[in-house]
């Protein structure tokens, strides 16, 4: 599973933790977000402005 995190706040999106309260149960992939999704929060950057990180 990947994480995925804006680049104007730092909200990681987890593919293993997804977004409940967005609609994506946990295990939603990436690739199933819609490409409109807007940070949920600071709603500034769009997935298109995510980018993927690596664990450390």
């Amino acid at each position: 599973m990947a994480r995925y995190q804006c680049d104007n706040c730092g909200f990681v999106y987890d593919e293993a933790e997804g977004f409940p309260k967005e609609g994506f149960p946990p295990g939603t992939a990436w690739s199933r977000v819609p490409d409109d999704w807007p940070c949920p929060d600071c709603a500034v950057r769009e997935k298109i402005d995510f980018e993927r990180v690596d664990d450390e």
